[in-house]
């Protein structure tokens, strides 16, 4: 099965790449690896502003983790011109806007690599650092960048 029957069937449309906020690009290929910069979760096309552990409980960051991975499929496949191309998801880098004692930032970021999982298969399995963070660009909640392998 394809990765796009795969999206299809869970529902999800790709969206397309988002303008840089700042001094840089979203994605860059070096030999067989592709870097995405790191993608701010949003909600109805805006920042999804909060803190884990003030305003934000566990699930609805992993809810915007999970939207996160869309956001960065997006820009993978418009990097690469087929996700099918993608041999493997390398790693992903997730920070957390949280406070002090909050401590589930890898339950958080379970929404994107549970997503990744279900639509790569084990191609989807992957390295992760998952960090707590005073604060992220435009208040977001959670930031994630990725390196994916191509075949």
């Amino acid at each position: 099965m394809s990765i796009y029957d795969t999206l299809n069937r869970l529902g999800i449309t790709l969206p397309p790449v988002a303008i840089p906020a700042a001094a840089y690009v979203p994605f860059v290929q070096t030999g067989n690896l592709v870097f995405l910069s790191g993608h701010i979760a949003k909600k109805d096309g805006k920042p999804w502003v909060g803190q884990l552990g003030k305003n934000m409980a566990t699930e609805e960051g992993k809810a915007a983790a999970r939207a996160i991975a869309i956001d960065l499929m997006g820009t993978l496949h418009a990097a690469v011109g087929d996700l099918n191309r993608v041999k493997r998801i390398v790693k992903l880098m997730s920070l957390v806007n949280s406070t002090g004692d909050f401590t589930e930032q890898h339950l958080v970021t379970n929404g994107a690599s549970e997503l990744f999982g279900e639509v790569f298969g084990d191609k989807g399995a992957h390295a992760r650092s998952a960090f707590g963070v005073a604060q992220i660009p435009m208040g977001a909640c959670v930031e994630i960048e990725l390196i994916a392998e191509l075949a």
